[in-house]
């Protein structure tokens, strides 16, 4: 529990709630972009007309949207725990924490769309 009663620790642990929503759309950014290189090394070089392989651009680039999706949903669980140890008046009145939450949720959702797409489309 914080003995502080200032607001600043919220915001400091809604920046960091933001910080790793960031970091979660990055790694699973980069993880489309090596999952469609091998697509596109695939196009450039066809080797007599064998069907698409998983290869290994395809499971790194499935692990990172992996990983970016469990880095939402753990960071928001995370800020969870520090708001359960704010008092009231370390929340400003009429301000809002859900935003945060539902952002990182709804990234960790779409992050488990693009690995089900990527195992549909392939």
């Amino acid at each position: 529990m914080s003995d502080l009663n200032d607001p600043r620790v919220f915001f400091a642990a809604e920046r960091t709630l933001l910080a790793w929503n960031r970091t979660s759309l990055a790694l699973m950014a980069f993880g489309f972009v090596i999952e469609r290189f091998g697509l596109f090394v695939a196009i450039l070089m066809p080797q007599q007309a064998l069907p698409l392989q998983r290869g290994l651009s395809f499971w790194t680039g499935l692990a990172f949207v992996v990983l970016g999706a469990a880095v939402a949903a753990y960071s928001t669980v995370q800020f969870r725990k520090v708001l359960r140890t704010l008092k009231p008046v370390e929340i400003p009145d009429g301000y809002r924490v859900s935003p945060g939450i539902v952002t990182n949720l709804a990234v960790a959702l779409l992050g488990i769309a693009l690995t089900v797409y990527f195992f549909m489309g392939v």
